[in-house]
């Protein structure tokens, strides 16, 4: 019985660390210096996902940027889901979404997770992805605060994941979503000063 908690230990251990790897790909850093635009880390808020690439000017990019970092979340999970079930499914999840956060390749210095987050959930159960992007969508109406309609989303995944009764998944995205406000926690600040810019605003 201990050798086969072992290998259990040992095999998710793979699938996080498989799932990390996967997530570190920064596609923000690569996809702006192949399109000749320098280090995207030198511009705006110094960040690699698809928001500071769009201060780049160039749309097209920050939707690669976008669909790289939602989907390299949902490929890990996936694939990992397929082959092995849901259990070694939320490691990959977890490792892809720390390897986004924190990638060996950029000195652990990576971007705030919510793509790869939308990846990684719907990869994990897809009704909850929906219900993600349904609420993001709506509060992004409402306010026209991007960071506002992540931090809202991000809290209401959980939620929707008990009610779908993915108690496991519930625990991991939990502690997810803690990360969500922790890199988050300049938007939040400037949240609450009044300070946070809002989508389609014209900078002075």
């Amino acid at each position: 019985m201990a050798g086969f908690e072992l290998a259990d230990l040992i095999k998710l251990a793979v699938f996080t660390l498989f799932g990390y790897l996967a997530g570190s790909i920064p596609f923000g850093f690569v996809i702006t210096r192949i399109a000749g635009m320098g280090d995207v880390r030198d511009i705006g808020s110094g960040n690699i996902g698809a928001t500071n690439v769009l201060r780049t000017g160039n749309k097209s990019l920050a939707a690669l940027t976008l669909a790289g970092d939602l989907g390299k979340g949902l490929a890990a999970v996936l694939i990992v889901k397929v082959g092995w079930g849901e259990a070694s499914a939320l490691a990959a999840a977890g490792g892809a979404f720390l390897g986004h956060l924190y990638p060996i390749w950029l000195r652990f210095q990576g971007g705030k997770g919510v793509a790869t987050y939308i990846g990684v959930l719907t990869g994990i159960a897809w009704p909850a992805g929906l219900g993600f992007a349904g609420v993001w969508l709506a509060v992004a109406f409402i306010t026209r605060y991007s960071s506002l309609a992540a931090l809202t989303a991000a809290v209401a995944a959980p939620v929707i994941l008990a009610l779908l009764g993915d108690r496991p998944a519930v625990g991991l995205f939990t502690m997810l979503t803690a990360l969500v406000f922790l890199r988050h926690h300049a938007n939040i600040q400037r949240l609450m000063n009044g300070e946070e810019s809002k989508i389609g605003a014209k900078k002075s």
